[in-house]
């Protein structure tokens, strides 16, 4: 019987960004989102993990070359998003809340197709110490 194991990566990046909605008025963006909508941007240090599960390769032990995703994730996310703005200076963003659970969508949305379709992915992302939110869910 095959195994099946989960196996983490964790990064950090530093990003700023504004909750805002163009639809409403200045008033409702404040009141929905307060501090978070500050027009010259606020910052986070993220913390990101990414969880990859599947069985065992027979051959090598692994789910997946830990250093293979690590230089996916470099490439693909640190690279992207690591001291940027990630309403000014991210593509997917433009016309996107950049919210925690944008955030999470979006790197899986990157990830995805980068990763064996048999293994399962999941990314957690903590905008604070205390607020995280992790895509998708179970």
């Amino acid at each position: 019987m095959a195994q099946k194991v989960a196996v983490f990566r964790k990064e950090h990046f530093n990003a700023a960004h504004r909750l805002h909605n163009p639809k409403w008025t200045d008033e409702k963006n404040e009141e929905v989102f307060g501090k978070c909508n500050n027009p010259n941007f606020h910052g986070h240090n993220y913390e990101l993990i990414v969880q990859v599960t599947g069985e065992l390769n027979a051959e090598t032990g692994y789910v997946m070359d830990m250093k293979i995703l690590s230089s996916i994730l470099k490439e693909f996310v640190l690279d992207r998003f690591d001291h940027k703005n990630l309403n000014l200076d991210v593509l997917e963003f433009r016309d996107l809340n950049p919210s925690a659970e944008n955030i999470a969508i979006v790197i899986y949305s990157i990830l995805r197709p980068k990763i064996d379709s048999g293994l399962a992915l999941k990314v957690r992302l903590y905008e604070t110490e205390r607020n995280f939110v992790e895509y998708p869910v179970d």
